[in-house]
C-alpha cells in the first residue's frame, strides 16, 4: 500500500477550491552517498517518509544489508540476516528491502525489530520518488507510535546497483543525510502547523492532541523570545455548485458550501458535523489572529490544549460555550473572536478561511500543497516524520543558520556538544581560556573567536589571532583582573607582549592569582610619631592615634585640641610661613617685575608718538616717498 488514496481525495478537495490547477505534492528528499565500493561511490537523492525519525540536521552512516528471504519485510525476520548486531558500540545496519506486498510501515517495523538502524525501501519500478506515509486503517496498527528508526524510498535503479554489488560481496557503506534537509537562512526560524479540532479521528487525532500538549512549552518558549514565528493553518474545502443544495454539502460546510470538512465519525446519521469541525477550526484561526495582535500569539498553544481537554466530541462538550469558557479563562475577548468569525450561514465569503484556502496551495517548486493532516511546514518545507516532540524540536533547530542556535537546541537532551573533546580539533589559546570551536545544532565550526567586541583574524583550524590592539583590551592579555570596593586592579602590563604581573600592593602569578599585600605589617609604612596604619585592599591608609588629626602632604598628626600648645604652635608657624611667602612674592613682583615692564611699555610707545620729555623728531623722505 503506498499511502496514496487519502492524498488523492484531499488533492480532489483542492481541485475544488482553485478547478484549473492540478495538486502540487512535493516529495521531500535528503541526500544518500555511497562511499563503498568505488565503483557506486556518490551520491543520490531519497525520500523522506512521513513515519519513523528522520534525524534532521544530522548524519547516519551504517552497513547495507539485503537478506536472502523476506525481501521486501514484510514478515518477522529470525536468523536470517548475520550482519545486524545488537551490541553496544558496533556499526549501523541499513536493511534493504524491496517494495510491494505490505505496507510501508510495516517493513519498517520488522526491520526495526531486528536491529536495523534505517530502511531503504528500493521502488520496484522505475518512476520519480513518491512519499512513504501511513496507511489508511492506521487504527488497526498499534505500533505505529513506536517507530524510530528513518525510513528512506530509494529509487529502483539505485536499488538494483545495490544488489549487484551486495551479491558479488562487496561492502555496501552508506551515509545518510539530513543536515541540508531543511532550510537555514538565518537566526529565526518560521513555521505553520497544519492542523484541525476534529478529535473523532482515531489514533491520528489523539497523536496531534497529545502532540501540542507536550510540544507547547517548548513552542511557546522559542515565541516569547523571538526565536521562531508560528502560524496555525486549517484545510477546507467546498463543494461545486450543483451539491450545494445537497444533504451532505449542508451538514459539512458553512457559508453555503463555500468551507467544509467532512464528518468526523465518517458516519452521517450520528454525532457532530463536518460543519461543526468548520466552525471550531475558525473559532481556533481567530482566536490566534486576536491573541497574535495583542502581542501574545503563544496563547493559541494554551488555546488548544485546553480545549481539547475541556471540549472534546467523546464528552459531547464539543459547543461553543464551552470554547468561550476557555477563551475567557485565558483573558482574551470573546466578542473580539465572535467578530472575527463574522456568520457562518450568510452566503458570502468569510476572509479568515478565504485565507487559509489559498494557503492550502502551496507555490509550484517552493513548499508544495499541504494535502496530509497534520503537517508542519519548517521555513517554507513539509517536515516529514513522527509528530512528535523530540524529533519536532530537532527538525525546529535544524532550521537556525549555524551559530545562531538558542541555548535550548545546544542542550545535552538534544544533541552532543562537539567542542568539549580538544576543543572540536579547532584552534585554541589554554593561556586566555578561547576556542574557536562553536558547536551548533549541525556540527560543529571553527570560527575565530569575538572576544570583548574585538573579532579574532585567521582559519580558525590552527590559527587565530587578534588584529593589532592594544593586548590587555582583548581577554584581559589572558592576565588576572578582579572589581572590589569600586577598586578594578589588572595584571596585564603590556599591551602588545605577553605579560602579566601584579600590580602594586598585590602578589601572585599574575595569571591565576593576585593576592592582597598587608602594607602595615610587611613596610611600616606610616612611621610618623602618634601614626597607626590601616590596611586597604591594594592598598594602605595612614591615620593617627587618640584625638590627632592626620595631615597627608606632611605625613604628620597634628592636635584637635585648641589648648595644645605644640598643636597650635605648629599650626601658626604653617600660616606664619605662608604668609611670608606671600610678602616676598609681592615685593619680587613690585620692584622688579612692574619696573622692568614699565621700561619695556615706554620704549614701544616711543615708536609712535613723541614723549613729552623728547624733542620733535626729524624725518627725512626720499624722492620715491608720497
Amino acid at each position: 500500500m503506498r499511502g496514496d488514496n487519502l492524498r488523492l481525495v484531499i488533492c480532489i478537495w483542492i481541485l475544488f477550491i482553485h478547478r484549473s490547477c492540478f495538486c502540487n505534492f512535493v516529495v521531500e528528499k535528503n541526500s544518500l552517498k555511497v562511499t563503498s565500493p568505488e565503483s557506486l561511490r556518490g551520491t543520490y537523492e531519497c525520500a523522506i517518509g512521513n513515519f519513523g525519525v528522520p534525524r534532521y540536521g544530522g548524519r547516519l552512516s551504517g552497513l547495507v544489508t539485503y537478506p536472502k528471504t523476506n525481501q521486501n519485510s514484510c514478515k518477522n525476520f529470525t536468523d536470517d540476516i548475520h550482519l545486524i548486531s545488537k551490541k553496544p558500540g558496533s556499526i549501523p545496519v541499513f536493511l534493504l528491502a524491496d517494495r510491494g506486498e505490505c505496507y510501508f510501515t510495516t517493513k519498517a517495523w520488522n526491520a526495526q525489530n531486528t536491529g536495523a538502524s534505517a530502511i531503504l525501501v528500493a521502488d520496484d519500478r522505475p518512476e520519480h520518488l513518491i512519499t512513504m506515509d501511513l496507511p489508511e486503517k492506521e487504527e488497526t496498527l498499534d505500533y505505529l507510535q513506536n517507530i524510530t528508526i528513518p525510513p528512506v524510498l530509494i529509487t529502483h535503479s539505485l536499488g538494483v546497483s545495490l544488489k549487484k554489488a551486495l551479491e558479488s560481496n562487496n561492502l555496501v557503506f552508506v551515509n545518510l543525510d539530513w543536515t541540508e534537509a531543511l532550510p537555514h537562512p538565518d537566526d529565526r526560524v518560521e513555521y505553520e502547523f497544519w492542523t484541525n479540532s476534529n478529535d473523532e479521528c482515531g489514533p491520528k487525532c489523539d497523536t496531534q492532541i497529545d502532540f501540542v500538549k507536550s510540544f507547547k512549552g517548548f513552542a511557546q518558549l522559542l515565541e516569547r523570545k523571538g526565536y521562531t514565528r508560528f502560524t496555525p493553518h486549517y484545510i477546507t474545502w467546498f463543494c461545486p455548485e450543483e451539491y450545494v443544495s445537497s444533504t451532505k454539502c449542508k451538514s459539512q460546510c458553512i457559508n453555503h458550501g463555500r468551507y467544509c470538512a467532512p464528518d468526523p465519525e465518517q458516519d452521517f446519521s450520528k454525532g457532530y458535523e463536518g460543519k461543526d469541525v468548520v466552525v471550531h477550526n475558525l473559532r481556533q484561526a481567530c482566536f490566534y489572529k486576536v491573541a497574535n495582535e495583542s502581542g501574545k500569539p503563544w496563547l493559541w498553544w494554551d488555546y488548544v490544549a485546553d480545549f481539547g481537554a475541556r471540549c472534546s466530541m467523546k464528552e459531547h462538550n464539543f459547543t461553543k460555550n464551552c470554547a468561550d469558557d476557555v477563551i475567557k479563562s485565558l483573558g482574551l475577548d470573546v466578542k473580539k473572536i465572535d467578530e472575527c468569525m463574522g456568520d457562518p450561514e450568510v452566503d458570502a465569503e468569510n476572509v479568515v478561511l478565504k485565507g487559509e484556502q489559498e494557503a492550502q496551495i502551496g507555490k509550484k517548486g517552493v513548499r508544495g500543497d499541504v494535502t496530509i493532516l497534520p503537517t508542519l511546514v519548517i521555513n517554507n518545507r513539509q517536515y516529514r516524520g513522527k509528530l512528535d516532540k523530540k524529533p519536532v524540536v530537532k527538525a525546529i533547530c535544524s532550521g537556525f543558520r549555524e551559530t545562531t542556535e538558542p541555548d535550548i537546541c545546544l542542550s545535552n537532551a538534544i544533541e552532543t556538544n562537539e567542542c568539549l573533546h580538544n576543543s572540536g580539533e579547532c584552534w585554541m589559546d589554554t593561556v586566555a581560556n578561547l576556542t574557536a570551536c562553536k558547536d551548533t545544532f549541525r556540527g560543529r565550526v571553527c570560527e575565530c573567536p569575538i572576544v570583548e567586541g574585538v573579532t579574532f583574524v585567521g582559519d580558525g583550524y590552527k590559527h587565530c589571532e587578534a588584529p593589532r590592539v592594544p593586548r590587555c583590551q582583548v581577554n584581559n592579555g589572558g592576565c588576572w583582573k578582579s572589581t572590589k570596593d569600586s577598586k578594578n586592579y589588572s595584571a596585564c602590563i603590556d599591551e602588545y607582549t605577553v605579560g602579566c604581573k601584579c600590580p602594586p600592593g598585590f602578589k601572585g602569578d599574575g595569571i591565576n592569582n593576585c593576592e592582597d599585600i598587608d602594607e602595615c605589617k610587611e613596610n611600616r609604612v606610616c612611621r610618623c610619631p602618634n601614626c597607626k596604619c590601616k590596611n586597604t585592599w591594594g592598598s594602605y591608609e595612614c591615620g593617627c592615634n587618640g584625638n590627632l588629626l592626620y595631615l597627608r602632604e606632611h605625613g604628620a598628626c597634628l592636635s584637635k585640641d585648641a589648648n595644645s600648645g605644640s598643636g597650635w604652635g605648629f599650626a601658626w608657624s604653617v600660616v606664619l610661613g605662608v604668609i611670608a611667602i606671600g610678602v616676598v612674592a609681592y615685593t619680587f613682583y613690585k620692584y622688579r617685575v612692574r619696573r622692568y615692564m614699565d621700561s619695556e611699555i615706554r620704549a614701544i610707545m616711543a615708536q609712535y608718538m613723541p614723549l613729552d620729555n623728547e624733542g620733535e623728531v626729524l624725518v627725512f623722505r626720499s624722492h620715491g616717498d608720497i
